[in-house]
């Protein structure tokens, strides 16, 4: 089937709804979600399944979080590419970037499993991340503001059930951005190319001044991506796993979990937290 990149997030379609002896005809708004080709140079990187929104935010963060790029100017050009069977984002990168990726890629040995995609050896799953320095602190009643304001900002979620969110809290100025996607991992990329759109400058990273929100579990891939655009504070409605707890530790991330109403439980770095 044909996509278009402006392909629909949700589409209304028929269901049969059952309760006990009786059924019911009726229609549901149900998520969409495409298979979506990151390009490089004309060789494929990843493919993933995401919604069909956002995509050059999506291809822009993705290279930001995963450091294939440094920058945004990085980034030479970035075209979204209806194919047959999904969408291709077709970019172009930077010389001495496309040269590191090329050589990256030489390197590989054999097939890789699902996971981390592009990884050469177990040693590069744990790669070098920068060190949060930022000393931004947040009050511990904003934190159940900014997830409030995510949720009641979740268009697509709230239509479909179906949708992680990731948004970008700044105090004194409530939830500045959000972006939505099927997949966890896709809506925080989104978030990263959102604020690369915003040109920051001053040497500090993307997320630099404020706190990234999330309505998924943290898993370490979501803290290496933190960590990547400068986040200083992490806020997750679930729980961490281990791993993203000890990455966040030593990346100097101030990583909020299982924060729910009034409650929530504070796993590293708790002095940002006032």
């Amino acid at each position: 089937m044909m996509q278009d990149a402006s392909a629909r997030p949700s589409l209304v379609l028929p269901r049969l709804a059952r309760q006990g002896d009786r059924a019911e005809a009726g229609f549901r708004t149900v998520a969409e979600e495409t298979a979506v080709a990151l390009t490089y140079g004309r060789s494929t990187h990843a493919v993933m399944m995401a919604s069909p929104m956002a995509l050059e935010e999506l291809g822009l963060g993705f290279s930001l979080t995963e450091g294939l790029i440094g920058e945004p100017a990085e980034m030479l050009s970035l075209d979204v590419v209806p194919r047959p069977a999904g969408i291709e984002l077709r970019m172009e990168l930077a010389e001495h970037r496309a040269a590191a990726l090329a050589s990256r890629r030489r390197r590989l040995a054999g097939p890789l499993g699902c996971g981390l995609c592009g990884i050469e050896s177990l040693e590069a799953a744990s790669r070098s991340l920068p060190a949060v320095a930022d000393p931004t602190r947040l009050p511990a009643s904003e934190i159940e503001a900014g997830m409030e304001a995510l949720s009641a900002a979740q268009a697509l979620h709230r239509e479909t059930r179906a949708a992680h969110a990731a948004g970008f809290w700044r105090s004194g100025e409530g939830l500045v951005l959000l972006r939505e996607d099927v997949g966890r991992h896709n809506a925080l990329d989104k978030l990263a190319g959102a604020l690369a759109r915003q040109e920051r400058r001053g040497g500090q990273g993307l997320a630099a001044g404020g706190a990234l929100l999330l309505t998924s579990r943290v898993s370490v891939e979501m803290v290496q991506k933190a960590a990547m655009i400068g986040a200083p504070l992490l806020v997750a409605v679930s729980a961490p796993t281990a791993l993203a707890i000890r990455v966040a530790e030593q990346c100097g991330i101030t990583l909020v979990a299982l924060a729910r109403g009034a409650c929530c439980e504070i796993f590293t770095h708790p002095g940002r937290i006032h």
